[in-house]
């Protein structure tokens, strides 16, 4: 695994094809969310892919970090520390507080903001 600056762990166990994602791209995931563990939190498997507008937030700020080292149809794993997951807080839902999570994740889609 390698290192971020801002203490992100990423490998990266399939580099896709294209462009490297960027800020203003629409990206669709397949994803699980797991503990330290293996206890998993979240997964595209129950809960349904991830679509979110890239450098919008409303995701982790260590998934958005991570997602601008991947193109379209990649795969990788994060290990998000708390200060890049969901804090000292967890999510009230299926994160403990100060939760180091491991993300993996498979990039299905990448397109524009107002493509279909």
């Amino acid at each position: 695994m390698q290192t971020t600056e801002t203490g992100l762990w990423y490998s990266i166990t399939e580099q896709g094809v294209g462009d490297f994602i960027e800020a203003g791209k629409v990206v669709s995931l397949e994803y699980k969310i797991s503990l330290l563990d293996d206890t998993v939190c979240y997964s595209s498997e129950n809960d349904g892919q991830k679509v979110f507008l890239v450098g919008q937030g409303g995701v982790e700020s260590g998934l958005e970090e991570g997602i601008l080292l991947l193109k379209k149809d990649s795969q990788a794993t994060f290990i998000m520390p708390p200060h890049l997951a969901h804090g000292l807080i967890g999510d009230d839902d299926r994160i403990p507080s100060r939760a180091i999570l491991r993300y993996e994740v498979e990039v299905v889609e990448v397109k524009n903001k107002n493509e279909n």
